[in-house]
């Protein structure tokens, strides 16, 4: 990697409590040309020197998509260059190989990112398979809605985070949904329901160490079935490699519990660094250079574009 930038929205939406669609394709529109320029004089390359351009094609935010789309679909016409469509979730799933100690195909991988849980064994570059997912909220959505319900700030995974180093996770019991279930499919929407209930029972009683210690229970409940469900698909997958991708990945409970659990077993544990767990276009753009290096055709000509915000990353059409 040669040049990259980053802005940041938190502080815009954390007046509102969350993203609010229309405000952040607003700041997209005013923040991509000059951060593309600051890359690039980073990289001290020249726009026209860039061989390809890939833009975030889905899942997520339609306007948002179509404003990075939009963009890239313009440079690409008026410099005659080709466009690639990435996938948001690979873009994260291909993160670590950013790092200076990087993954080898093949991997097991557990892709933790704003609304996705995924357990995926990644076989190749493009070469994914669903183990387990979500079949309601996801663990980066358990995060934020305790959160909330604690009165933290946006975002909420990482304010949860900072109040549980500070309280007792075995004040409160709080159920571990689908932990030893056969499959390696997830579920946070009960563990949500239960702080809820915990929170409205307290009622006036709801002081702040009782805040720090619902606030360690839970983290402790999401990363327990995180971990549980890691090592029963290592097992079944017999991968001596295990890749944590995603915003969650960037917690610091979730590192520790399956750095041990897969070191006593003789596996590898790969996270990419904290400034690649969020969102960034470095993922973007390693990913888009991995699929033109593996399919030279999978690039386009300018032109008409189309987004996907919904977008299932294992029917990526890789040719």
């Amino acid at each position: 990697m040669r040049g990259h930038a980053l802005h940041s929205q938190v502080d815009m939406h954390r007046a509102y409590g969350g993203v609010v669609p229309e405000l952040a394709s607003r700041d997209h529109i005013r923040r991509l040309l000059p951060l593309t320029d600051f890359a690039l004089k980073q990289a001290e390359v020249r726009l026209q020197e860039v061989d390809a351009i890939a833009y975030t094609r889905g899942p997520g935010l339609a306007g948002a998509l179509l404003v990075g789309a939009g963009v890239a679909s313009a440079l690409g016409m008026a410099l005659g260059k080709p466009l690639i469509g990435v996938h948001h979730l690979e873009g994260h799933l291909l993160s670590p190989l950013l790092s200076k100690q990087a993954p080898s195909f093949p991997f097991l991988a557990l892709l933790v990112s704003g609304g996705h849980t995924m357990l995926l064994d990644v076989q190749a570059f493009g070469q994914y398979t669903l183990l387990g997912e979500t079949v309601d909220d996801a663990a980066g959505e358990a995060f934020d809605k305790s959160a909330k319900l604690l009165g933290l700030g946006y975002p909420g995974g990482p304010e949860l985070a900072r109040l549980a180093a500070f309280g007792n996770a075995l004040a409160f019991e709080l159920p571990r949904p689908k932990m030893h279930s056969p499959d390696l499919d997830f579920s946070f929407a009960g563990l949500k329901t239960a702080v809820l209930t915990k929170v409205r029972g307290l009622g006036s009683n709801l002081c702040e160490q009782s805040r720090a210690d619902l606030a360690a229970a839970a983290q402790e409940a999401i990363t327990d079935v995180l971990v549980h469900k890691t090592l029963r698909a290592q097992q079944a997958t017999k991968r001596l490699s295990v890749v944590v991708a995603g915003g969650v990945g960037a917690n610091r409970q979730l590192r520790e519990k399956l750095s041990s659990a897969l070191s006593v077993r003789g596996v590898q544990l790969f996270f990419p660094e904290l400034e690649w767990c969020t969102d960034n276009g470095a993922m973007i753009a390693l990913a888009g250079a991995l699929r033109l290096q593996a399919h030279p055709g999978a690039a386009r000509a300018a032109g008409p574009f189309d987004v996907l915000p919904r977008w299932d990353l294992t029917q990526i059409d890789v040719k």
